[in-house]
């Protein structure tokens, strides 16, 4: 069981990334994809969830009208867009799956190893 994320970089504030979950072992459609952030001296924090079993999206306060959460089906794939990015969104990122969504890290089971995301001001 593997998740991968890509698509992480270094952006300008005001710019748009798009991070790319991809999974090999197993299949979406019995978990929740969530994305998780960690800054540098700071707690790993939820960002957003997608459910499959009935397509919710979820969306820290923080994000929420910038980001959107979907998924690929046929890819095995979940994507984070992300627009207006600010500086506070500089963290390493990281997917993760779940039996459910949840803003509790410990509630997934699978990760992957992170992208890092650079907004520069």
């Amino acid at each position: 069981v593997q998740l991968v994320e890509s698509g992480g970089g270094l952006v300008q504030t005001g710019g748009s990334l798009r991070l790319s979950c991809a999974a090999s072992g197993f299949t979406f459609d019995d978990y929740a994809i969530g994305w998780f952030r960690q800054a540098p001296g700071k707690e790993r924090e939820g960002v957003s969830c997608i459910s499959y079993s009935n397509g919710n999206t979820y969306y820290a306060d923080s994000v929420k009208g910038r980001f959107t959460i979907s998924s690929d089906n046929a890819k095995n794939t979940v994507a984070l867009q992300m627009n207006s990015l600010k500086p506070e969104d500089t963290a390493v990122y990281y997917c993760a799956a779940a039996v459910f969504c949840s803003w509790q890290d410990y509630e997934y089971n699978y990760w992957g190893q992170g992208t890092q995301v650079t907004v520069s001001s």
